[in-house]
């Protein structure tokens, strides 16, 4: 899973957010840094995910 599909599964962030997420601490390894970019497995992102984004909107409700 590259960094766009990443954007996408978290609900269409911007490169910036997908930055500042995918450079936590607690986000997963990449595999691989590619010239193209960095590449993380799906199950390790979506681990990631039910952990740390459960059952948040897509968009800001309030």
């Amino acid at each position: 899973m590259g960094a766009h599909e990443i954007r996408v599964r978290l609900g269409g962030v911007s490169r910036q957010r997908a930055y500042m997420i995918t450079n936590r601490t607690d986000f997963p390894e990449p595999i691989a840094d590619l010239s193209q970019g960095k590449v993380w497995l799906t199950g390790d992102v979506e681990s990631w995910m039910s952990i740390h984004r459960r059952n948040q909107p897509d968009t800001a409700d309030s």
